[in-house]
Formats: structure tokens, C-alpha cells, sequence
């Protein structure tokens, strides 16, 4: 039966963090997907929880891998992770999404379109669309899956979704009970696709899982969920719905009744209807005349719905404050009032999956050792479920309990077996597990117990009326009744006394003895009764006639007739004639029409024996001769006579019940056979004892035989329970360990590939840049080089390890060793500029530190650049900074990309300070444009020249001109030659002939 939802726990939220404080894309250039750049989404209210462990990493890629990163949901992922060990999950995933991968801070906010991911060592769990986080407890069973699945049911409900991927042990299990109570959607991963089947297989196991796929698949599932994409069928559109002259509702709930066997109409709307809803949106169907039609086509979705809507949501010792009174005041107060002879009898109506009559006979045993008494035990476990029977009857559950039960518990009521727990035979023997539905099929009896908790609330309030009758009719005297937190009693108030309100806990005050008419209600025989009598009257005539002929019928019925009672095959009273009630009473408390409560001293008894046994053979039986006391000292002789009344056959049989008032003088006469009911009844009981002696002998032989096997066994039995505790005892240690290290490894895995990919990336960038370098340690010993700095130190592949001093280098550098250890010690950067001793080559050598993590100097890394043509170029700059002429090289644009010393002179002195119109970048067509002027022609004629040579239609271009200045007269032969280079471009000289001109030189 359907149980209601409870989460507890909760933590202390601290200050948040900004997302992107987070470095989670320092792989991005890695990943093929595009980088993910969009603002985050406005919070639509689904969050997505992944519970992994065991092979997690794999799947989690899968998923991410295919997994839309505009869905608009929130992504948890939830990994049993060792806690001695940094993850490295955040960097790993960032290589499959492109959504922000964010490692868990305690009161970070959710938002759209990232993935949170849950640190080492942490518990976390969801409040006010924040994550809270709190250590584990490094003693207990750790259950991180489970933990959030019922906190994040809790926070979102039906907007919450569940993914369990691979991992070992059944964490999540009872986290995705709680989900699906809330109405969310649970997903699992096909166990075949898994490389650790164990969590998938658990949660599939509860029959509440909605998809199982491959990681690919669930990804794609997930965002049609989300968006609620309506998916249509390969074989064409869905048909337009079909107009129906009934309400489709009233079909399903039938459809289902019919299927299923249980009525829903007597359910509360409300919830029926949000499970049906939560069905419909899950398999896409958009109206409740679609959704119909689906059932009426397939079968074993109107059985998921059944199942959906019984939701089995129990724990062990749920609500401790109920389970401590019990423990404390009503079981020692039902062990106290019980007699010896009869067994102590507990209903537990909607068991779901049984821990709560488990819970029940944990106490029950546990008191009876206190109380050092042992009677017997009856308890009966019930639910309209098969399916929750079935796994109440294994009595198996996963380790998710080791936090419901105390470790002593644990020890002494279950056997441990991997990740299981069985209930041990101590507390198993004492129930009975069976199909029943609480408003159909008919109540137990005798119970000093009921319980029935979290049930009521989903049916509507004659259901609940129906119920609680029934549950009254099931007590004995001042038996208990104990209900749900949200439950009440109802229009029964009055029946029962209160022992605990709070805790709702009851005593029962009127029993209700009269039998129920399981179809009808309680008011079915009174209802019944009443028809009778009113058709009896309604199908009399009232005339004249009938009247004086009835009237004479009473005349001698009352005169005549003997007193008489007509009384049904269950003996309850029908009808009076006569005066019969000299021989009858009515008791306090409830009214009963039962004959044997109604008549009075011996003739209940011997009544009660002629009704057995005239409905066992269908003739008339009578009494001997009764002495009835009548009270005031007066008594009469009565004879009591059975007849069985005719009615039509396959009707409802009918018995008449006289008194005959017997005459001393006529006490030994007899028309009918006489029934002796006390030879009758000591005749049955010795048949009884003689049955019960052999029955007695039979079982001592065989108690005997048992006792000698079971000596021997129980010898065994502890021997072999101690070694398996033992042994049970390391394998949980080393399973939790195994678990922690393959998340290790699978970490650590990845990485590798990440780093043999750098490594690769790090090769193939030193192979194109061709620069000799040269790795060494702390120790100055040879760790890694490329290839061409084995032109410079002669290493081979087989000198890795060696010390670097143990190379000749071939430059002209006295103070390499000594420079290598001032880097190491200092951090320093050291370049130098060093010539080779057998050749003209020059290189710039830069010796770094190599820091592998934060101030932390492992070794040095020595890079060799050959800057021989730099110095050639520094060579020629010095040659043309010796000429006296100014000169300059321009290229085929008449850019400036040359100038020597005397030409810098020049311009400065002239007034170009810094070069600006004359100096290197500067466009020396631009210096020689000139519009008008004395200077336009020479400027222009100038301009001309270089370009005719620079297209090679001049092979060389001079001309003498002025260039006076303030002081004095100048005189100027400016050259111009072709640069025989593939650049091209041409070098252009300015000669100061102003001693020539005047006359200076001979």
C-alpha cells in the first residue's frame, strides 16, 4: 500500500561563491566540442541527479558526450569518491560538455545548464535550490546517493529527476523510492551496457524505474522529458484523438479495476489524478482520450500505473518518537494484559515491503527477553500488492538500512551477505505475509494490535470510514490502534480512548461484535433487517377482512403458539412472535442482534448447539428440559426446538427458534428427536483428547529426533556464523576500498591519456620548432632533450639520467655550470650570448627554472637559439654605420626598413627629432612630395627616379641637388641602386659634395 514521503536532515548554509571563480575549461582547447558561451538560463526548476560509483567515469562521459547543453536543467553528479584522494572529475567531464563543470561548495546556488559535482569526503544534500554539504561520517555507512535522491524529492518533487548509472552495492535504491513518490522521473543504466552492474540491477529490482538505456540514450531521454518533446512514432503521426460518450477518467479507473484488481475509485481524486498525470507526461501522451487508448492497447502500462500509484515509501523504526512509546508503554502493556493460552495477535494493514512488521517483531523479541517472557507471537503482515508481499516475504534489503537499525540490532536480527541484509528466522518466524485488501476482503479478528500507517490518507472519507469500522471489528477489548502521523480517527472518536494523540495512538472502547457486511458497510444488517420487515408490512392489504383475520391469527399465536424467534443462518435475529422476551436481555455496550448475546443463562448455549447443528443437517432439533432462572425467584421448564424454515432453493436460509413451556407431568414425553447437548458436547471432546494424545505422542518423537540434529547443527551453525561474521566484517572493508580505488584509477586513467596527449602535443612542438633544449633535474642530471641539441652535446638516447657536466659542449662559455646553479638556486632567468669554438655560429643561451608546481624548482630547462644571422645583420649595421655617406634601404613600397648612423645624424640635426617623418616605418615617397615650391621639381624628379628603378626600368637613378641650410650652402649626389634580393627594393645614398662643387678638391 501506498506510504508517504519523509526526509530529515539539514545543514548550515555558508557564504556562496561565484561560478566563475571556477577554472573548469583549462581543457577546452582539447575538447572538439565548441566552447560553451551563452549566459546561464533563467532556473526552470528540473534538476538532474546522477548517482555513479564503480565505473561511473565511463558512463558519465557517455552521457556527457550526447547530452544537449541548452536543456535548461541542473545537472548533479553524486560518485562514491575516497576521501583521502583530490578528484579530478571537474577537469575530466569538462572534456565532454561544454557547460560549466563546477566542483560543490557548501550553500552554492543551482543554476541552468551547469553540472555540480560532489567533493571527497562530503555529504550533500539539496535546500532552497541551494547545495549544502557536510563531512561524512568516517565510522558509518556512507549512502551520498541516497542522501541527496530524498533530499532533492524533498526540495523539487515531481521536478526532480534520478539517473543511476554504474557502480556496485544498492546505493540509491531507496533515494529513487522517494523520487518516484514525489512524482519525478527515474532513469537506470542497462546493466548490460554497465561495467558494474550492481546499483542498476538494485533499483531496477523495485520495479519503479520508468527508462532503462545506455548512457547515450538516458542523455536524450532526460531533454525530452524536460522539454516534454512529444516523439512520433516511426510509422506515422498519432491519430487525432476519438471523441467518447463517457468520461475517460471513469474508463481508466475501471480499466485498471479490471486489470489490476484494485478499485481507485475509492482513493482520493487528487492523487489518482497526479499519478496518472505524472504517466502521461512520462510517456508523452497529451489527454486523458490518448492516454486511455494507450492502456486499453497495452496491458503492462495499466500495471505500471497500478504499481506507480502504490508507492512502497517505508523504512525500519520509521518516525523514532512512535517506534520509542510503543517500545516503552503499549507492547510491555499488551505482553502484561495477554493470556498464556492464546497468542498475542498484531495486524499490520499495508505492510508495503515489510519493514514495519520486521520493526514490530524486533521490539516484540526484544521485550520479551526483557520481560523474561515468551509467549506466542502472530503477527499478520498485509498489502494490497503482490509484488510489495513477495519482497516482504524474502525479508532481503540492501545496506541502505545500516542506517535505519543500530549496529546491535543489525547483528542480532540480520544476516550480512555482500551488500544485503536478511532477516534473521527469530523474527521471521513470528509473521505472515499475505495479499489483502483493507475495503474488499474481510477483516482479521481478535487483534491486540492494528496498525495501519500513512495508508488511510490516500483514500477518500468513506473509504476511510469503511476502513476504520473494519479495524474496530478486528480489535479485541482495550486492543491498540496505531495510525499515521496525518491520519485520524474520524466519526470513531467515540469508540476509542486516546493513549497518545500526537503519536496517534489508540485504545479501542466498544468493539464492534456485530458481523460486517463486507459489501454494504456497517449499516448492511440493519439495512437488511429493515427491508424485511418493511416488506413484510408493505405487502399486507389492509382491508376489512385481513384485518379481523390477523387479528385472530395473533389470538392464538399469543394464546396457543409458543414464544418464538426467527433467526437467519448467520443467527442473527430477524423477527419476534409472541412473548419471548421473558427469555431474552440486552446487554450493555454496542446492541447486538447475535441470538447467543440476546438469550439468557443456559439457553444461549444450548441454543447455540441446536443452531450448529440444524444448519449443519438442515432438520429440526430439540433440547431436554432446561430449568431457566427468570430472575425474582421464579424459573420455568423450557424445551428449545430448532426448525429449519422453507424457502426457495439457493436462497438465504432461515431458522425458527421456539420456547416450549414444559408441565412437570409432560417432561417425559417426546414428539421430535431430543438432542442431549451435554453427551454431544463431552462425546466431541473426547474425540478431541483422543485426536490431541496421538497428535502429542507423533510430535514428542519427532521434537526428540529435531532436538538430537538440532544440538549438533547449533554447534556447527555458531562455528560457521562466527567465521562468516568475520569474514563479512573484511569484505565490507575491502569492498568499500575496491569501490574508492577504481574511482581512483579511473581517474587516474584518464589523466594519463590527458598527459600522454600533452606529452605528444610538447614533442611534436619542440620537433617544429627545431630549437636545441635541454631538460636537467635538481641534481643537474640529464632528464630530456630534443634532437638538435645533440649537435651541441654529442647526447645519445642512453644518456638520460647522467649528469650534464659530463658533456662537452663545444662554446665558448666558462661559466655554464656555474649559471645552471644559480638558476636552480635563485630562480633566475640567466641569458647569454656564446660562440662556438669550431665555427662562427652564435647562440643565445636562456636558462629557466622548471617549476612543476607552485614554489617548487625541480630543475632547469636550457634553450639554445642560433643567432648567427643576427649577428650577421648586427655586422653589416655596424658597416654601414662607419660610411659617412647617409644611407637607406627601402622596399618595393618605398617603405624605410634600414637606415645607418649618418643618416640618423642627419635628419636629427635637421629637425626631425625621433625620426619621425625619416626613420624606419616612415614612407620616404611621402618625404619627397612636395606640391610647389623651388624644391617640387628636384622632389618630384627624385620620386620618379627611385620608382622607374624599383620597376626596373632604370638600372641605377642619381642627381645632384641644393640643400641649403640657414648657415650654409650644400650641395647633395643622391644615388639609387636595385637590391639584388627576392625581397627586392633598392638602397638609396646621400653624398655631401659641397667640397667638390666649390672647388675644394683639386
Amino acid at each position: 500500500m501506498a506510504r508517504d514521503k519523509k526526509t530529515d536532515g539539514q545543514v548550515i548554509p555558508s557564504k556562496k561563491i561565484s561560478p566563475s571563480n571556477s577554472s573548469t575549461h583549462s581543457l577546452d582547447k582539447i575538447s572538439k566540442k565548441p566552447v560553451y558561451t551563452e549566459t546561464p538560463c533563467v532556473f526552470h526548476g528540473y534538476v538532474v541527479a546522477i548517482g555513479a560509483s564503480a565505473g561511473g567515469l565511463d558512463a558519465l562521459e557517455r552521457f556527457f558526450d550526447e547530452l544537449a547543453v541548452d536543456s535548461g536543467a541542473v545537472f548533479v553528479v553524486i560518485q562514491h569518491l575516497s576521501p583521502d584522494h583530490k578528484s579530478m572529475m571537474d577537469n575530466l567531464l569538462a572534456r565532454h560538455t561544454t557547460m560549466p563543470v563546477l566542483m560543490a561548495e557548501n550553500g552554492l546556488e543551482m543554476l541552468a545548464n551547469h553540472v555540480y559535482l560532489i567533493p571527497p569526503g562530503k555529504n550533500m544534500t539539496v535546500a532552497d535550490s541551494q547545495l549544502r554539504l557536510v563531512p561524512k561520517n568516517p565510522h558509518g555507512l556512507s549512502l551520498p546517493i541516497d542522501l541527496f535522491f530524498t533530499s532533492l524529492a524533498k526540495e523539487f518533487g515531481n521536478r526532480c529527476i534520478g539517473v543511476i548509472l554504474s557502480g556496485t552495492g544498492s546505493d540509491g535504491t531507496r533515494g529513487a523510492v522517494a523520487i518516484n513518490d514525489a512524482g519525478g522521473f527515474l532513469l537506470a543504466q542497462d546493466p548490460e551496457s554497465a561495467k558494474f552492474d550492481g546499483m542498476p540491477r538494485s533499483v531496477i529490482a523495485t520495479g519503479l524505474i520508468d527508462e532503462v538505456m545506455p548512457p547515450e540514450s538516458l542523455a536524450k531521454r532526460i531533454v525530452g522529458h524536460v522539454k516534454n518533446v512529444m516523439e512520433v512514432s516511426a510509422k506515422g503521426k498519432v491519430s487525432e484523438p476519438v471523441a467518447l460518450d463517457v468520461d475517460p477518467m471513469e474508463s481508466i479507473l475501471h480499466l485498471v479495476y479490471q486489470i489490476g484488481g484494485i478499485n481507485f475509485k475509492e482513493y482520493k481524486p487528487a492523487t489518482v489524478q497526479r499519478r496518472i498525470e505524472r504517466r502521461m507526461q512520462i510517456r508523452h501522451v497529451r489527454d486523458l482520450t490518448d492516454y486511455l487508448r494507450l492502456l486499453e492497447s497495452d496491458r503492462n502500462e495499466v500495471l505500471t500505473l497500478k504499481r506507480d500509484t502504490l508507492i512502497p515509501v517505508t523504512s525500519f523504526f520509521r518516525d523514532t518518537e512512535t517506534f520509542d512509546l510503543m517500545e516503552k508503554n503499549v507492547i510491555p502493556s499488551i505482553i502484561a494484559e495477554h493470556q498464556e493460552q492464546v497468542p498475542i495477535r498484531i495486524w499490520i494493514a499495508g505492510c508495503s515491503t515489510g519493514e514495519e512488521a520486521y520493526t514490530l517483531s524486533i521490539l516484540f523479541a526484544e521485550a520479551f527477553d526483557k520481560l523474561k517472557r515468551w509467549p506466542q507471537l502472530k503477527i499478520f503482515a498485509t498489502d494490497v500488492e503482490q509484488n510489495h508481499i513477495d519482497i516482504a516475504s524474502a525479508g532481503v534489503y540492501s545496506e541502505a538500512i545500516a542506517n535505519e537499525l543500530s549496529a546491535e540490532r543489525l547483528e542480532r536480527f540480520f544476516t550480512h551477505t555482500g551488500s544485503r541484509f536478511i532477516v534473521k528466522n527469530e523474527i521471521r518466524q513470528n509473521i505472515v505475509f499475505a495479499r489483502h485488501n483493507i475495503l474488499e476482503d474481510p477483516p482479521f479478528t481478535r487483534m491486540n494490535l492494528v496498525s495501519c500507517r500513512n495508508v488511510l490518507i490516500y483514500f477518500d472519507n468513506n473509504a476511510q470510514e469503511k476502513a476504520l469500522l473494519r479495524f474496530q471489528y478486528a480489535l479485541v477489548h482495550n486492543g491498540h490502534m496505531l495510525l499515521g502521523s496525518s491520519e485520524s480517527l474520524g466519526t470513531r472518536q467515540r469508540d476509542f480512548s486516546v493513549t497518545d494523540s500526537k503519536n496517534k495512538i489508540y485504545r479501542v472502547l466498544r468493539p464492534v461484535s456485530l458481523p460486517l457486511d463486507l459489501n454494504r458497510g456497517s449499516q448492511g444488517v440493519r439495512a437488511a433487517t429493515r427491508k424485511a420487515t418493511t416488506s413484510m408490512h408493505h405487502d399486507r392489504q389492509f382491508n376489512s377482512e385481513a384485518g379481523v383475520i390477523e387479528s385472530g391469527q395473533a389470538i392464538l399465536l399469543k394464546n396457543y403458539a409458543p414464544p418464538a424467534l426467527l433467526v437467519n443462518e448467520d443467527r442473527q435475529l430477524m423477527h419476534v412472535y409472541g412473548d419471548a422476551q421473558r427469555f431474552m436481555q440486552i446487554p450493555t455496550g454496542t446492541v447486538s442482534l447475535e441470538v447467543s448475546k440476546l438469550l439468557i443463562g443456559k439457553l444461549a448455549p444450548v441454543g447455540v448447539a441446536l443452531f450448529h447443528k440444524a444448519i449443519k443437517e438442515n432438520v429440526q432439533f430439540r433440547s431436554e428440559v432446561i430449568i431457566t432462572d427468570l430472575g425474582k425467584g421464579l424459573t420455568e421448564h423450557v424445551r428449545l426446538t430448532v426448525r429449519p424454515v422453507q424457502v426457495a432453493p439457493g436462497q438465504e436460509r432461515f431458522f425458527l427458534l421456539s420456547f416450549d413451556v414444559e408441565l412437570l407431568s409432560e417432561t417425559n414425553r417426546l414428539s421430535t428427536d431430543v438432542i442431549d447437548v451435554s453427551e454431544v458436547s463431552n462425546e466431541h471432546i473426547q474425540n478431541l483428547e483422543r485426536e490431541l494424545a496421538v497428535m502429542r505422542d507423533s510430535l514428542q518423537a519427532t521434537i526428540e529426533e529435531l532436538e538430537t540434529s538440532n544440538e549438533e547443527l547449533q554447534a556447527t551453525n555458531e562455528e560457521l556464523m562466527a567465521s562468516n561474521e568475520e569474514l563479512q566484517s573484511t569484505n565490507e572493508e575491502l569492498q568499500s576500498v575496491n569501490e574508492e580505488l577504481y574511482t581512483v584509477n579511473a581517474e587516474n586513467q584518464e589523466k594519463i591519456e590527458i598527459l600522454n596527449r600533452v606529452n605528444c602535443d610538447l614533442d611534436n612542438m619542440t620537433r617544429a620548432a627545431l630549437i636545441p633544449t635541454v631538460f636537467v633535474d635538481a641534481s643537474l642530471n640529464l632528464t630530456r632533450f630534443t634532437p638538435e641539441a645533440a649537435n651541441i652535446f654529442r647526447f645519445r638516447e642512453g644518456d638520460i639520467t647522467r649528469p650534464i657536466d659530463d658533456f662537452a659542449h663545444g662554446m665558448d662559455y666558462p661559466d655554464f655550470m656555474s649559471d645552471l646553479r644559480r638558476t636552480l638556486s635563485s630562480a633566475q632567468v640567466i641569458e647569454r650570448e656564446v660562440k662556438a669554438l669550431d665555427s662562427n655560429s652564435w647562440y643565445l643561451v636562456r636558462i629557466l627554472p622548471y617549476i612543476d608546481k607552485p614554489r617548487n624548482i625541480s630543475g632547469a630547462v636550457m634553450t639554445f637559439f642560433d643567432i648567427t644571422m643576427l649577428k650577421d645583420v648586427q655586422r653589416l649595421q655596424g658597416i654601414m654605420d662607419s660610411l659617412p655617406e647617409h644611407i637607406a634601404v627601402l622596399d618595393p613600397e618605398g617603405q624605410i626598413t634600414l637606415i645607418n648612423q649618418a643618416w640618423r645624424t642627419f635628419a636629427e640635426n635637421n629637425g626631425d627629432r625621433g625620426l619621425v617623418f625619416t626613420g624606419i616605418g616612415s614612407n620616404y615617397f611621402d618625404v619627397c612630395h612636395v606640391e610647389d615650391g623651388p624644391d617640387a621639381l628636384v622632389a618630384n624628379q627624385v620620386s620618379d627616379g627611385i620608382r622607374k628603378v624599383l620597376h626596373n626600368e632604370l638600372p641605377t637613378f642619381s642627381i645632384k641637388y641644393p640643400c641649403h641650410s640657414p648657415k650654409e650652402q650644400r650641395w647633395f649626389l643622391m644615388h639609387a641602386a636595385p637590391v639584388h634580393h627576392a625581397t627586392g627594393g633598392v638602397v638609396v645614398s646621400h653624398v655631401n659634395i659641397t667640397n667638390w662643387i666649390e672647388g675644394d678638391f683639386k
